[in-house]
């Protein structure tokens, strides 16, 4: 649903800022005095261009900044507690208790209301929370499940082995991905997502790989184990990521690339020399939406034309009440002369026959014959 939200969302924003970053551009870089580009021209259509495509990257590297800025502060049980990721049984229950000799409810005294109820409130709380994580890390099982699904496993009944807990999780992982590539694939039949259609089914699927792989093999990731941790500690100092963390914002940055694929990618072949912004792929769809229109408005007249004509024919045709073979030889032969000389001679109807006529031979395949 957020994926969603996130993809039908981006259609005033966007363009709004991109306006507003272009007259500050402007207002920058042109001297006062000289001639601005003006709306129209290849030149304004090429740096508005430009700027959408800054606007739209700049905006999803934010999101990204976001996802883990959140789940840095939201933190995790090691955290908590203050022990490494590869801290063993006796060293968590040794610092579970300083850190219990310190936040124990009952050093938060139990006088009056207000701010102390509150403050034991939250001592409390915390306590609980410690004592909590404490008790997961200290359990093999539960340890495990953690570290690949998050603190949801807390809540988990009826799991005792490493088995049950993965069997598990994978009840919530399969419907997840399952439900992506239903909602992907009706998109794509639905018109939308168009560009990249391949690569979001290729993102989609190194994502289930890259999950499946953290919450079932015994160790962690190679590449967080190796490559992005290492290179988090060395260059900012901060808290390793354990898989659950990895997956979460994996999600969110796959989510994040659709959205780059479905608004950066089109405008990277967009053509401004007409001094429109034309993205690859809209023109004929635009083309072909006026086409459609204008075949509707021959319809509706060509209907009006023909209820004329039927009763003009009825008028023409009562002397022949009673004669019927006379009469349907002259109806089929009044009707073929209308159609002949009056439909196919409009100019409307010839433009639109010769348009849907070179549309079909375009798109033909190669060595086709014929106009069908």
């Amino acid at each position: 649903m957020s994926a969603l939200l996130s993809l039908l969302g981006w259609s005033f924003l966007p363009n709004l800022v991109t306006g507003w970053t272009q007259t500050l551009y402007y207002g920058i870089t042109i001297r006062a005095g000289d001639p601005k580009p003006q709306p129209g021209t290849p030149r304004y259509a090429e740096h508005r261009r430009r700027i959408h495509i800054m606007v739209v990257a700049l905006y999803l590297l934010y999101t990204i900044y976001e996802a883990d800025y959140d789940l840095q502060r939201a933190g995790n049980f090691y955290t908590d507690l203050g022990v490494p990721l590869n801290a063993t049984d006796r060293e968590i229950k040794s610092r579970f208790r300083r850190l219990a000799a310190l936040h124990h409810p009952d050093k938060a005294g139990s006088g009056g209301g207000g701010a102390a109820a509150r403050n034991a409130e939250d001592t409390n709380a915390y306590f609980v929370h410690l004592k909590t994580a404490a008790d997961a890390l200290t359990d093999p099982a539960r340890r495990f499940a953690y570290e690949r699904f998050g603190p949801d496993v807390v809540d988990w009944q009826r799991c005792v082995t490493i088995r049950d807990y993965v069997a598990r999780g994978a009840q919530q992982l399969v419907p997840y991905y399952g439900m992506a590539a239903v909602f992907m694939y009706g998109l794509g039949l639905l018109g939308y997502l168009d560009w990249g259609r391949y690569e979001r089914w290729l993102v989609l699927a190194v994502m289930f790989v890259f999950e499946a792989h953290s919450v079932t093999r015994p160790g962690m990731p190679v590449v967080l184990e190796r490559v992005v941790n290492p290179v988090l500690a060395w260059v900012a100092g901060r808290a390793p990521y354990l898989p659950f963390q990895a997956i979460a914002l994996a999600r969110k940055l796959s989510v994040t690339v659709y959205i780059a694929f479905s608004q950066i990618g089109p405008l990277l072949a967009a053509d401004t020399s007409s001094g429109n912004l034309v993205v690859s792929g809209k023109k004929g769809g635009d083309d072909e939406v006026a086409l459609r229109q204008g075949l509707e408005r021959l319809e509706m007249a060509v209907k009006r034309l023909d209820a004329d004509a039927t009763r003009l024919l009825e008028t023409e045709m009562a002397p022949f009440a009673g004669d019927e073979e006379t009469r349907n030889s002259m109806w089929a032969k009044v009707k073929e002369w209308l159609v002949q000389n009056t439909i196919r001679s409009d100019p409307m109807v010839r433009d639109a026959l010769g348009r849907s006529f070179a549309k079909r031979r375009m798109d033909a395949p190669a060595g086709a014959k014929g106009a069908r």
